[in-house]
């Protein structure tokens, strides 16, 4: 399978690290009101999804970059590939990052 880097182009997928769900960027607030509730369910309820899935892959055999995959589960096709630091900028958590 082959990752098409933001910056490098097409690697071999043997070059990254599979992370899990990208949807984990999305930490709840630890203060908020449900806080426990929020964090179980963060850290224990995972989807299991069939078809298209955002997923966190580290570039660890060379830029060793964080990328946000959206891949087809069934068929392993890869629709978009983007760099962590940018979907992170564009959460509500780092709105004053963002501009």
């Amino acid at each position: 399978m082959l990752i098409n880097h933001p910056l490098l182009g097409p690697r071999d997928a043997s070059e990254f690290t599979y992370l899990g769900d990208a949807s984990l960027l999305n930490r709840p607030d630890w203060q908020g009101e449900n806080a426990v509730e929020a964090f179980h369910d963060y850290l224990y309820l995972r989807d299991n999804p069939a078809g298209l899935h955002r997923e966190l892959w580290f570039h660890e055999q060379g830029d060793r970059s964080w990328l946000v995959v959206t891949r087809n589960t069934l068929t392993h096709e890869i629709t978009e590939v983007v760099l962590a630091s940018e979907v992170a900028k564009n959460t509500k958590r780092f709105e004053g990052d963002a501009q």
